[in-house]
């Protein structure tokens, strides 16, 4: 007792030293400096209820719960690395989902037949658009899922975190940590044997990584125009990639305005990944921090529809006739999504002659449809919408065939 008197009597004296403390020394926290009185991820806030909640209607409120949630993660497995982490990730109640597709994939192709029909040509922008089948009568064209790539999921509901992963005996990670939906638009690519590959905006490089594990590519070619993202992107493939495979002549890492690669590579790639800058919503509700939102980057972030559109036209121009190219963002705003997509169709046919069909995704949403949330009737790709049970996303996807 006595030892508590004298502890608050010891406080007490402390206070009271502040009076000798000369008055211009005192320093108040002044809130108008030290707080923002309406913070990026506020700002962020007001803009999506304010577009979203029309775009999305009635799944606006689960969606917006989800985004300010926790996210869940995935786990790329890295088939560089000398470590065996499958066996303990399985052991954890992790799931590899690309392997628990095989079966739902034979469940959907029948109800997939049988709507196949063909929608027909949008006469009022040119767009040919088609949910149900191919263009001109062709079949959904089959998915082939590349066998080297796994990555781990915990069950829907699971909301358990990833340890790091450890590096083997020659320093090379075990399993990259991403949002397993960024995954989507890799296997959406469906990069096959021998196939030239540019990735147009590269960084951080989980995208990348993920095409490498296929084994497939013939020749990959990695940009982003930022050259700070670029090192990062470096520094991911040396924790993952040996580093005779990042000297070798088959993958070159760039830093060129995307905007003008047409200029620089035309007709020469088999598949092009455009993964565009964009508001990045998840991102801009939770972290002030480099946020999009911040009203010093208005001016940037206006701009993000006409230079997403520049990039997908670049990537259109950079691919071969029957290439095809995969158009992604992590936002759900339809004006960067379908709206770009739109215009570039057009564009690429008036401009350039390049005709392009739009290939229908259906197939990828019904393989995975028990790990991940899908929005309804977009009219043109598809997109992962975040949702309690299965918080991964925003991702949206549109796959473009080249035909001239």
């Amino acid at each position: 007792m006595a030892l508590l008197m004298d502890t608050r009597l010891l406080l007490r004296k402390v206070k009271d030293l502040r009076c000798l403390t000369p008055r211009r020394n005192r320093v108040k926290e002044k809130w108008a400096v030290t707080r923002t009185k309406h913070p990026p991820t506020s700002l962020a806030l007001q803009h999506f209820d304010a577009t979203h909640s029309v775009q999305l209607g009635p799944l606006w409120p689960s969606v917006r719960a989800a985004l300010l949630s926790e996210k869940k993660y995935g786990a790329l497995l890295n088939n560089f690395s000398y470590d065996v982490v499958l066996a303990d990730l399985e052991a954890q109640g992790c799931r590899d989902f690309l392997r628990d597709a095989d079966t739902e994939v034979s469940a959907a192709q029948p109800f997939l037949e049988q709507e196949s029909e063909v929608v027909g040509d949008e006469e009022s922008s040119g767009v040919s658009i088609s949910k149900k089948s191919g263009i001109d009568g062709q079949q959904l064209s089959p998915l082939h899922l590349s066998p080297h790539i796994k990555c781990l999921v915990f069950p829907r509901g699971d909301i358990t975190r990833f340890k790091p992963a450890r590096p083997d005996m020659c320093g090379l990670l075990g399993y990259y940590l991403m949002d397993a939906a960024s995954l989507l638009p890799c296997l959406a690519l469906d990069v096959q044997e021998g196939h030239n590959v540019l990735d147009l905006c590269a960084a951080p490089g989980g995208k990348t990584l993920a095409l490498l594990q296929t084994q497939s590519i013939g020749y990959l070619c990695v940009n982003d125009a930022s050259v700070s993202r670029t090192l990062r992107l470096r520094k991911v493939l040396n924790s993952y990639v040996p580093k005779p495979l990042l000297a070798d002549e088959k993958l070159r890492i760039t830093s060129f305005d995307g905007t003008i690669w047409g200029d620089i590579e035309r007709n020469t790639f088999d598949r092009v990944l455009i993964d565009v800058p964009c508001t990045t919503d998840r991102h801009s509700l939770m972290e002030d921090d480099n946020n999009i939102f911040s009203k010093s980057r208005t001016g940037e972030r206006r701009k993000l529809p006409q230079l997403q559109l520049e990039l997908l036209m670049a990537g259109i121009e950079a691919t071969c006739p029957s290439g095809e190219i995969l158009y992604s963002t992590c936002t759900l705003s339809q004006i960067q999504n379908q709206s770009v997509v739109e215009q570039a169709i057009v564009l690429a046919r008036e401009n350039h002659g390049i005709q392009l069909q739009v290939v229908d995704l259906r197939p990828l949403t019904h393989m995975f449809r028990k790990t991940f949330h899908f929005a309804p009737d977009l009219h043109l790709g598809e997109m992962v919408i975040p949702h309690l049970a299965a918080n991964f996303g925003p991702i949206y996807m549109c796959k473009l065939r080249r035909l001239t």
